[in-house]
């Protein structure tokens, strides 16, 4: 899951207009429907920590582009929400949701931006999107996360090593060196009778 989204001044409304229309034409639920694409929250325990981040949308001051509060329901449902550019410390842009809320923020040169997306206790993923594939990769070389990708996001093979930096994780999964990591070494010292 995206915990944010940092997008060039020069495509701003646009972009957040057109993804604001897109969102709200998924469909919440239970998901033993057809096409159903947002379903509950996982547990109450990460019920109550979305609950609480999303009052922090009030308190903030945050502009919703879209959603912003939970409605009462008989599940832990949370309706999609998207902030509209929130200042770089609040707590929807520091802190891992894992609930389908997304802040948006502009950005308008490359330093400001890797420093921005740098700025985190986080790093298991990152993505570059952009039709100058050098300018992209230049960007991408420079994010502080286990895995980024240049025009996609979440591509995973299990002959590739995936695993984060930062808080988001100490090692690796997948590949041969995830493998490596299940196995136990051992150290043999000889030497020879003085």
């Amino acid at each position: 899951m995206i915990k944010r989204l940092y997008i060039h001044e020069n495509i701003y409304d646009e972009f957040r207009d057109k993804l604001v229309q897109f969102v709200q034409s998924l469909k919440m639920g239970e998901g033993t429907e057809s096409a159903v694409f947002i379903g509950p929250i996982q547990n109450s325990m990460q019920f109550g920590k979305a609950q609480n981040l999303f009052d922090s949308i009030t308190t903030e001051g945050l502009k919703p582009a879209l959603g912003g509060t939970i409605p009462d329901s008989a599940g832990y449902f949370v309706p999609p929400t998207i902030i509209d550019n929130p200042p770089h410390t609040s707590r929807v842009v520091q802190e891992e949701p894992f609930a389908p809320i997304l802040p948006l923020l502009k950005w308008s040169s490359e330093s400001e931006v890797i420093s921005c997306a740098n700025d985190t206790a986080m790093g298991l993923g990152a993505s570059v999107w952009s039709k100058d594939l050098e300018r992209a990769q230049r960007m991408a070389n420079r994010l502080e996360a286990g895995n980024i990708w240049v025009n996609s996001h979440f591509d995973v093979s299990p002959s590739i090593p995936y695993g984060g930096h930062k808080a988001s994780g100490i090692g690796i999964e997948w590949g041969v060196d995830g493998l490596k990591s299940y196995c136990n070494s051992q150290t043999l010292w000889l030497k020879k009778n003085p």
